[in-house]
């Protein structure tokens, strides 16, 4: 405890007597300051006691002694010190009774007491109150250290709250709680969700103060990690503001659950060698050996229906956006789920069919997706930057490559279409057609009718219109004849026509294959 005015007034060497403020003792003494100017207040900080023998001072004058303490009061002084025996053999009534009534408290000094004794008295027990909090943070940071190395974060949470009389909360990098100690904390540091996720876009290290007074606890929040983005946050509430020996705690705290955080890092580097290397085998068509390499890090995900999803993005952020999405969703509800990063720019993630990593990955496009609707163009602008997601159909081990491809293939339509997700399902489910309104698709079109179309301009035949009539016809003469009103022995001669200037066989159904969608390609345009 720091000293007070009551413990000045208790120490024996000193024989102060207190002639008013008494009901206001207990208040802490930041200093002691002596002063005979007329008007102190400009060298004041606050917190202090003030000793004076009224040298300049008429303390007899009411008026005077009212102005006086009134601008002490302001100032924050803590209490008025007055040495009898010097200027005056008694304090003046005066500043008796205005001290009484600002509520200042007033020591009478002995004249056998000098002003150093007291200055001495107080920077004594300053200094022990600085020696009991540093060996009472050393004897925390012990205790915390223990704990961590033996029962983990929950331990060293556990230990924290004590320490400072208060809660603890340990928080992922998506802003979830992972730990609170007592467990009675859990639902306050949920309400913290949104304060944790504004403080982790802040420079780290970074660190801010919710609550106060008028709520039920005031609540400190630090990040935790040394790279750029924070992988973790910690929160500590109590009733008050922390004090020396719990400030040790609080930062002992944090430097050792970085290292937790730090550590846990090197581990998650080794974990992602092994996930690549399990995708690899999976791939490569060996499930047997990508199940004895994972082990029991990915428990039954694979063995169980799975799905692959394919992340691309030119900048960086999106790609860790998504990624932190997937793996805190599935670490809240203890889901396994193996995230691959493919270089900056490419993710692949193996989830488990509909749990709750594929569905974060869903919201999580939702989210970009809304958030490029409402940018100021209004429209997909095809920024090449712009994160797009490919998703697989369920499939298991040993199809996975095929999973691989079909999660591809959704990005790739994606990205044409100007989509943050597409899912293998929906291209399967739908229509081809869609997908010839590609650039390259089109020009295949235009390269492989253009000698019917020049054909056609001169005047000479109606070839492609002839082409389109009996391909929807599936080469039925009568039938495509009559729907272009000709006689079939004049769409026998166009057909041939056709062939010879394609220099290709309508008799091959590849040929008739690409002439047909051509044609559709090409009235897609139009």
């Amino acid at each position: 405890m720091p000293p007070t005015l009551a413990s000045l007034v208790h120490h024996s060497a000193l024989k102060l007597t207190v002639r008013a403020g008494e009901d206001r003792l207990d208040v802490p003494v930041r200093w002691v300051h002596a002063s005979e100017l007329a008007d102190p207040v400009p060298y004041m900080e606050g917190g202090e006691l003030l000793l004076i023998t009224a040298l300049k001072l008429d303390a007899e004058d009411p008026k005077a002694m009212r102005r006086y303490v009134k601008r002490l009061v302001g100032a924050g002084v803590v209490g008025l010190g007055f040495a009898v025996g010097v200027n005056y053999e008694e304090i003046p009534q005066a500043l008796v009774d205005t001290a009484g009534e600002e509520g200042l408290p007033l020591l009478e000094v002995p004249r056998r007491t000098p002003f150093i004794a007291i200055s001495k008295a107080v920077s004594a027990a300053i200094a022990a109150d600085q020696y009991r909090s540093v060996t009472a943070g050393f004897a925390a940071q012990r205790e915390l250290t223990k704990q961590a190395l033996t029962d983990g974060p929950e331990g060293l949470l556990a230990a924290l709250a004590a320490q400072v009389d208060g809660w603890a909360a340990l928080y992922d990098a998506s802003g979830a709680v992972v730990a609170t100690a007592p467990e009675w904390a859990g639902r306050r540091a949920a309400r913290l969700t949104a304060d944790v996720e504004r403080l982790r876009d802040r420079p780290a290290p970074a660190s801010s103060v919710v609550g106060g007074p008028d709520n039920e606890d005031r609540v400190e929040l630090h990040t935790l990690g040394t790279g750029r983005r924070p992988r973790a946050a910690l929160a500590v509430g109590t009733a008050a503001a922390l004090g020396t020996a719990e400030r040790y705690a609080v930062h002992s705290a944090i430097a050792l659950l970085t290292l937790t955080t730090e550590r846990s890092r090197s581990l998650q580097a080794a974990h992602e060698r092994i996930g690549a290397a399990v995708l690899r085998l999976l791939l490569a068509g060996h499930p047997d050996h990508a199940r004895a390499v994972a082990g029991n890090l990915y428990g039954g995900l694979l063995d169980a229906p799975f799905r692959i999803i394919v992340g691309e993005s030119a900048d960086g952020d999106p790609l860790d956006g998504l990624a932190e999405a997937v793996e805190s969703a599935a670490a809240r509800s203890g889901e396994a789920v193996l995230v691959v990063a493919e270089g900056p720019e490419r993710l692949v993630v193996l989830a488990v069919d509909g749990g709750v990593a594929v569905e974060a990955c869903g919201e999580y496009a939702a989210t970009r997706e809304a958030e490029r609707a409402s940018s100021t163009a209004g429209e997909h602008t095809g920024d090449e930057s712009e994160l797009v997601v490919g998703l697989s159909a369920p499939a298991g081990p040993i199809a996975a490559a095929g999973a691989y491809k079909q999660a591809e293939q959704a990005l790739s339509v994606a990205r044409r279409r100007g989509r943050v997700l597409v899912e293998h399902e929906q291209l399967a489910a739908g229509s081809v057609l869609p997908l010839l309104a590609d650039d390259a698709v089109r020009a295949f079109a235009d390269g492989l009718l253009r000698p019917l179309a020049e054909h056609d301009a001169t005047g000479r035949g109606d070839l492609v219109a002839s082409l389109r009539a009996w391909l929807s016809r599936h080469g039925q003469w009568d039938a495509a004849a009559a729907d272009l009103g000709v006689h079939r022995h004049t769409l026998r001669y166009r057909m041939r026509r056709v062939e010879e200037i394609l220099g290709r066989s309508l008799d091959d159904p590849d040929v008739r294959m690409e002439l047909w969608l051509a044609l559709k390609a090409t009235a897609a345009a139009e």
